[in-house]
């Protein structure tokens, strides 16, 4: 278990270095999708339902809707600057 939560850790760790250079629509899809995928597995959790389910679900929906919100900032940027 100690080894399983040390590799997600490190992977948080590492993937978030590589953020830098991403559009707000790019932040916005990675956001929503951790975001969500912690209330899918919670949501499951005190559901009682199949957490790797829930996570997924959570994820692919947060990841949408922040994909969708990012690229939203990123049009009103490009409106206001240009």
């Amino acid at each position: 278990m100690r080894k399983k939560l040390l590799f997600m850790l490190m992977a948080a760790v590492i993937g978030a270095t590589g953020c830098t250079n991403m559009s707000r629509t790019q932040q916005g899809a990675l956001s929503g999708a951790a975001i969500g995928a912690g209330a899918g597995l919670g949501i499951s959790a005190l559901a009682g339902g199949d957490l790797a389910t829930g996570a997924l679900l959570g994820g692919a929906l947060g990841g949408l809707g922040g994909a969708v919100y990012g690229h939203e900032q990123e049009r009103r940027h490009y409106e206001r600057n240009y």
